[in-house]
């Protein structure tokens, strides 16, 4: 019998993901911020390879799939950030809170299954340190057409 990985870096790794490096910010702001053991994560959007997977709303130019994919992503950079500020993600204690801001037309009322793909990914890279409080808030544009972006507040080791 296989044990399960024990280090969120080897789990995201038996899922067949990829953590990205930390993207730069695109305006004036911290990528992360740390006060105390808490580790604030800025909003990420979902860039693969430094290319939007998607582009446009949701209920238009985005399916759902291509939404929660979209979430995913944003969630795996949200992780490259956090790796970045930590060195590793082995320091992480708890996600406690996600926040989704989704490009949607007036009519999409799936929000929440869109920020499942980001949380379903957090509980299968953190197991129950990766359930967490969520927000999920309705939008009408996202930085460079962005379809979702994530944004992330972690609890992390004493330094």
């Amino acid at each position: 019998m296989s044990r399960e990985p024990r280090t969120p870096e080897a789990r995201a790794s038996g899922l067949g993901l990829v953590i990205p490096e930390a993207a730069a910010p695109l305006a004036n702001y911290l990528p992360t911020v740390r006060t105390g053991n808490l580790l604030f994560v800025s909003g990420q959007l979902p860039l693969r390879d430094g290319v939007l997977m998607a582009r446009g709303k949701l209920g238009e130019a985005v399916d759902l799939a291509s939404g929660q994919a979209a979430a995913a992503q944003c969630f795996l950079n949200v992780l490259g950030q956090v790796r970045a500020a930590l060195g590793s993600l082995a320091d992480v204690r708890r996600v406690v809170r996600l926040g989704g801001f989704i490009a949607a037309v007036p009519s999409f009322t799936d929000l929440a299954l869109v920020m499942n793909g980001a949380s379903d990914l957090a509980a299968a890279i953190f197991g129950d340190a990766g359930r967490h409080a969520r927000s999920t808030v309705g939008v009408p544009v996202l930085p460079a057409d962005a379809p979702v972006e994530v944004e992330a507040l972690f609890e992390i080791g004493a330094d």
